[in-house]
């Protein structure tokens, strides 16, 4: 297995501090007439019944995402959804859930919610909390962020467990350019284009489920 030196805090930059749930609920109801009395006898002449074309359902428009820009933070970001094969205990799972994990930290970045964040983050992890101390703090009062979307062309593991019997998933990730929009639109700074960054997730796999055990950065 290749050797990987972690270091932490996390290799994405400290300068965007790191990083980066909307559930419809749909009610159907019926409503019924009283029955027709049993007795009653239509008045409508045989053969001058007429029939209504079907009535053609409206469809549901379907709200459509829009990334920030200059005019307002994003709306209508699709929630992350875990793959299946990112519930097993192989080296797909692996990769695949390591993924995932970065892109509810993206879905962070562009909606200001770590509520799902929260629930997949290391225990103890300083850059964590860092990364969600600026999402939280720049999308209030009014302001928002715009860009930072993170991606991840490459995730790969060996899927050999180390003496603590967890598993090392190294990641290359993507950062868009961030800006930090004031209330007023105006632009507080903007963190360039940097490098991809090398990082290394090490994954517990326990009861069924992926969990990340630690967080750092590759290097050399």
């Amino acid at each position: 297995m290749t050797s990987m030196n972690v270091s932490t805090p996390w290799g994405i930059r400290s300068a965007a501090a790191g990083a980066v749930v909307a559930a419809a609920l749909i009610l159907a109801g019926c409503a019924g007439g009283a029955p027709a009395d049993p007795g009653a006898v239509s008045s409508t002449p045989t053969g001058s019944a007429t029939t209504s074309p079907p009535s053609t359902p409206t469809p549901t428009p379907t709200a459509v995402y829009k990334p920030a820009d200059a005019s307002g933070p994003a709306q209508n970001v699709p929630v992350p959804v875990l793959p299946e094969v990112a519930k097993t205990e192989t080296k797909e799972g692996a990769e695949a859930f390591a993924k995932y994990w970065f892109s509810v930290l993206s879905y962070s970045y562009e909606t200001g919610d770590v509520d799902v964040f929260e629930r997949i983050e290391p225990p103890s992890c300083p850059a964590c909390q860092k990364v969600k101390e600026v999402v939280v703090n720049w999308n209030s009062e009014g302001r928002w962020l715009v860009g930072g979307k993170l991606t991840t062309p490459v995730a790969d593991t060996t899927f050999d467990k180390d003496e603590a019997g967890n598993y090392k998933v190294a990641v290359q990730v993507h950062q868009e350019p961030l800006s930090y929009m004031r209330a007023d639109g105006t632009i507080a700074r903007t963190d360039p284009q940097m490098p991809d960054q090398g990082n290394l997730l090490v994954l517990a796999y326990k009861n069924g489920a992926w969990s990340v055990a630690e967080l750092g950065s590759i290097v050399g």
